[in-house]
């Protein structure tokens, strides 16, 4: 049994997590005890969906012929992140003596049929990589491409070289774990043989043995005796080999050929401690350009906060000061003569159009936007560790499942501040509680029979369907119904100023006013767009994404040039006597998400010229949708409350009879 000890945490935290496991099916940490091994003590690795950066289309990987376990193959827990991301995770037969270095065989296939062969060559030619884990650390490849050291996650299902015009398979793996030795005291969890339960106890003992820091391989190809190689038994030792091997020596993919597995394990001690065993994965790359996009970010800051600025100091407080200063003849003489934001004082509180739609988007946004927050700011503090796969997205999940409250706060306060009264609340409460998630359900819906059309293990399983609709209508529904109903025993806000019976004509203007707001989105998008690539790459690309500080910082900044976007705009609107304000205000900042889509389609023709077939193409434009219409929402939302605000306090200052 391995030995385990909780790293800068209290036996209450491990606790604490145990409780969350039993209740969340699976959402564990993983990674976050320390394991310690004795010499020679046996660890298993893990294997995880094959998957390609051609396709997209995450597969099982024993849907491959390859060895499988004596025990049988056995899933290991997955909580909500996992499921939604197409991860599975199964045991595997690749067994690690601690300290011992050896190489072994494994297994010899049944002759190859048919459907077998073309299965391994359309995965080999569409590039799939097999995700092998061991003690939770993903195996790394390190690979020379124009004299530039690259380094990968998994390695390939096989290979074509240009040379010839045979397939080839990876039936041979050099492996090399790294090993920090360890002295020392700790806790020692017992297991109860199930992966999201375990027993914390207190190790008064004096603890010797290795973690694993470091887990790489080489892959390669070798064609063996397939009558000498399966008289062997499974661990029996086989030769090393010398990889990479000539193609003349190497295992052809073929028909009736019989394909025998071997690996090689050599263990090496390091001098990296256990706490830092990730930075291998999480070395980040273009740190100069992030600080380039940050510091572009806050030019674009200042020059709206300069043009806020005047409007504030130069404009609305001198308009104010001699609107004041004049008597009620001269009020009026002015108001004949002259034109601007204060002859539409009886207009700009009128109702929107659609205003029950405006309601369910602002508190649909407010849902989306706080979720970001929490969690940006979780991950910039380091609680969203790569090590415990999934946690992210289940995170996410949870929060916007309870924010619901918020939501429908949010969105009823509106409405019944548009309205003025608290008819219809409950029918706004469920519009909010179903409209983003609606959209997403029906999106999903429709990947997911492509994705099940293909076999692909990305597709969501049945029972996840019903788990994720249970929590949609068992969770967020009531706590938006709730927030809802709180909406409605909140003062709503008061006017500064009475509204006119019959609406102002609104002046005819040369160009349409929407062009205005549509070209105000690529203000934000300058904000974002670096951090966006780098974003893109990691989901589609198949790379660990961790500067969330950086990410951090570039949401601030997006915050704070959506709000000064939607302010200049609503304010320039207003001195045309344009008071239709609502919508343009929320738009102004939330057309940042067309550019986000049109971005992702110039990414996805420009930086994924490898993905191949409509299926993947469609698959990563119905993800780039929904995260589009988040973007929207949540933007929307920012620059919408900051336009109301900035109207309510300017025309508060207006004095009228």
């Amino acid at each position: 049994m391995a030995v385990q000890r909780k790293i800068s945490s209290t036996h209450l935290c491990a606790l604490i997590i145990i409780l969350l496991a039993s209740v969340c099916n699976g959402f564990y940490l993983p990674g976050s005890y320390m394991h310690t091994y004795t010499p020679g003590e046996s660890i298993f690795a893990k294997v995880n969906s094959l998957t390609s950066i051609e396709t997209e289309l995450p597969f099982s990987y024993y849907s491959l012929p390859y060895c499988k376990p004596e025990g049988g193959i056995k899933k290991s827990a997955e909580n909500l992140g996992e499921l939604l991301m197409g991860d599975q995770i199964d045991n595997s037969p690749y067994r690690f003596n601690m300290n011992r270095n050896e190489s072994l065989y494994l297994c010899t296939t049944n002759p190859l049929n048919e459907n077998e062969v073309k299965l391994l060559k359309q995965q080999t030619r569409d590039l799939y990589q097999v995700n092998m884990i061991l003690d939770n650390l993903p195996a790394m490849r390190y690979a020379k491409q124009n004299g530039i050291n690259i380094q990968w996650t998994g390695y390939p299902v096989g290979y074509a070289p240009p040379q010839s015009s045979e397939d080839y398979i990876i039936n041979h793996l050099k492996f090399k774990v790294l090993v920090h030795e360890y002295e020392g005291t700790g806790v020692q969890v017992l297991g109860t043989g199930d992966e999201t339960m375990a027993v914390v106890q207190e190790s008064e003992k004096k603890l010797n043995g290795y973690e694993i820091v470091g887990f790489e391989v080489v892959p390669c190809s070798v064609k063996r005796d397939p009558e000498v190689m399966s008289k062997l038994k499974m661990y029996d030792t086989v030769d090393p080999v010398n990889c990479p091997v000539d193609l003349e020596k190497s295992q052809i993919i073929r028909e009736q050929e019989r394909v025998s597995f071997t690996y090689e394990v050599e263990f090496v001690k390091s001098d990296i401690r256990w706490p830092s065993r990730w930075d291998a994965y999480l070395k980040m790359e273009g740190a100069r350009v992030h600080w380039f996009s940050i510091m572009n970010s806050l030019m674009v800051i200042f020059f709206l906060a300069g043009i806020v600025f005047v409007i504030f100091l130069r404009t609305v407080r001198r308009d104010l000061t001699r609107y004041e200063e004049l008597d009620k003849e001269a009020q009026a003489q002015m108001n004949e003569e002259l034109s601007g934001w204060k002859l539409v004082v009886g207009d700009v509180f009128r109702e929107p159009n659609c205003s029950k739609l405006l309601c369910v988007m602002v508190g649909d946004g407010t849902q989306i936007l706080g979720m970001a927050v929490v969690t940006i700011v979780f991950a910039a503090l380091g609680f969203m560790s790569p090590a415990s796969r999934g946690m992210l997205l289940t995170g996410m999940i949870i929060l916007y499942l309870f924010l619901g409250l918020v939501a429908g706060y949010v969105g009823v306060r509106l409405w019944i501040t548009i309205k003025g009264t608290t008819e219809g609340w409950r029918s706004v409460s469920w519009s909010v509680s179903c409209f983003f998630p609606g959209i997403v359900f029906i999106i999903l819906t429709a990947l997911n029979f492509i994705l099940w059309g293909s076999k692909s293990t990305g597709a969501i399983p049945i029972s996840l369907y019903f788990i994720l609709i249970s929590l949609w209508f068992c969770i967020s529904v009531p706590l938006t119904l709730l927030g809802g109903y709180f909406g409605t025993k909140a003062e709503p806000i008061q006017y500064p100023v009475r509204t006119n019976q019959i609406p102002r004509e609104i002046p005819a203007r040369k160009y349409p006013s929407w062009l205005l707001v549509l070209g105000a989105g690529t203000l934000p998008f300058g904000t974002l767009f670096i951090e966006l690539f780098f974003i893109l790459s990691s989901i589609w690309l198949g790379r660990f994404y961790y500067v969330f500080g950086f990410l951090l910082v570039v949401f601030v900044l997006l915050v704070v040039v959506c709000a000064e976007v939607s302010v200049v705009l609503t304010y320039m609107h207003l001195c045309v006597e344009d008071w239709q304000w609502w919508w343009k205000a929320f738009y102004a900042s939330g057309s940042v998400s067309l550019y986000v889509f049109m971005y992702s389609i110039n990414y996805l023709i420009f930086d994924l010229r490898s993905l191949s077939g409509p299926v993947s193409a469609m698959l990563y434009l119905g993800y780039s949708l929904i995260m589009a219409i988040a973007i929207m929402l949540s933007t929307g939302t920012i620059g919408f409350l900051i336009s109301f605000y900035f109207v309510h306090y300017l025309f508060s200052s207006v004095k009228i009879d």
